[in-house]
């Protein structure tokens, strides 16, 4: 068994590296929030001088998008199956709400990101576009849906976040959404009619049962584009076909 160390001898540092400025700032993040987050806490704790972490991170933004990383990367992922696609799809966007909304203040991060290049976000993007890509949905509608997925996971989990963060009491949330639906009931007939119908909808159900009804229109909307681009490449070969039959009636 080792020996204590005695009580005047300083004790060993752990050597600086990018990794552990990372976690120490993890940490920080989920007991603070992104605001405390700073070089100069992140020396603090480690016990050291901001100027030391200079020589592994940049900058804070660049100490965000390794954090960004970080979070990304305990997302996880499947290989895609054709059979499964949308099945796949509706996972990897919950797993992927629930490792941002885990961190308070990266889904900001990610929303802000213009397109992010690391490992970890290369391989969400795979991930996500693998099972779209197997709904036979043409490449250039792909590329739009995964737009439209990515975005609205992270919009939503900064939304999710500011909730959990208490940002936004669930009293306020449900003071805010009454006051809207009366102000919304009294606006004139004649000028917002599809308001006045819809008012009382908006909003009306919880974050978790919206989420799912979005992604899945989401899909739904894929299988629906899919399936119309299969039926128009089943009759391009017949429409070839007549093609050459009117020409050679036209010929002769």
């Amino acid at each position: 068994m080792p020996l204590p160390e005695p009580p005047w001898r300083k004790p060993v540092r752990q050597q600086l590296s990018r990794e552990l400025i990372v976690e120490t700032a993890l940490e920080i993040l989920d007991r603070e929030g992104m605001d405390a987050l700073s070089m100069r806490r992140i020396a603090t704790e480690l016990g050291t001088g901001a100027a030391s972490l200079y020589a592994h991170v940049s900058n804070k933004e660049e100490l965000q998008e390794l954090l960004l990383e970080r979070v990304l990367s305990q997302v996880q992922r499947e290989e895609p199956d054709p059979d499964r696609w949308a099945d796949q799809l509706r996972e990897l966007c919950r797993r992927t709400v629930d490792a941002l909304v885990a961190h308070n203040g990266i889904a900001r991060v990610a929303l802000a990101a213009i397109v992010p290049t690391g490992e970890a976000a290369l391989d969400q993007a795979e991930a996500m576009l693998g099972p779209l890509r197997a709904s036979g949905l043409p490449d250039p509608l792909v590329a739009v849906a995964f737009d439209v997925l990515s975005l609205y996971c992270t919009a939503y989990a900064v939304e999710a976040n500011a909730m959990r963060s208490g940002e936004f009491t669930e009293a306020q949330v449900l003071e805010r959404t009454q006051q809207l639906s009366q102000y919304m009931a009294a606006l004139p007939a004649d000028r917002f009619p599809a308001l006045l119908a819809m008012g009382p909808l908006l909003g009306a159900a919880d974050g978790e049962q919206r989420f799912q009804a979005a992604i899945d229109l989401i899909i739904a909307g894929v299988e629906a584009l899919a399936a119309r681009e299969s039926r128009a490449r089943s009759r391009r070969p017949l429409d070839r076909g007549l093609s050459s039959i009117e020409s050679v009636h036209r010929s002769s």
